[in-house]
């Protein structure tokens, strides 16, 4: 199974790198050199095979074999990256979620539903969920927030720290 591991933004430079936006878990391992990203261009995908990654500016900075100048891989531009699910090296521990398993789960409060989940981005000390209903909420990955997360039902309980869910 395939899933969604970011979406290339723009292009940096002349020699063919781009800056990618993580919409993925694992990234330290997802885009290592030597692993194989695809693309879907023109209904066809294409594999691309890293050949260096950096961070630059809270985005990932990729290059892929074949592509050695900016002409190379200007089409590839807002397109979606996806590498396959079940990578060998990435055993979850307990309360650790792929991001596809989260995005799309809709939060409740009380039994009351807020909203889905639509994001996910790292803030070094933990991840935040980006939470989309009447209002956008962002809700951070931590445990005297989120309560449950039923992978199954799509459900996750949170309760929120005081001035969470106000504007």
């Amino acid at each position: 199974m395939k899933v969604e591991v970011g979406k290339i933004v723009n292009t940096h430079g002349i020699k063919g790198e781009v800056k990618v936006k993580s919409h993925s878990d694992f990234t330290d391992i997802r885009f290592q050199p030597g692993e194989v990203l695809e693309v879907e261009v023109n209904r066809e995908m294409l594999e691309l095979v890293v050949t260096s990654h950096r961070l630059h500016k809270g985005l990932h900075m990729l290059k892929f074999e074949g592509y050695t100048n900016i002409n190379d891989i200007e089409h590839l531009k807002g397109h979606l990256l996806y590498q396959e699910r079940d990578h060998e090296e990435i055993e979850l521990d307990e309360h650790e979620f792929y991001y596809s398993d989260i995005i799309g789960c809709t939060v409740f409060v009380a039994d009351e539903p807020i909203g889905r989940v639509v994001e996910i981005f790292e803030t070094g000390a933990n991840d935040v969920w980006v939470v989309k209903g009447e209002k956008e909420h962002l809700i951070p990955y931590i445990e005297d927030v989120v309560k449950t997360v039923d992978i199954e039902h799509r459900r996750i309980d949170i309760t929120p720290m005081e001035g969470l869910l106000t504007e």
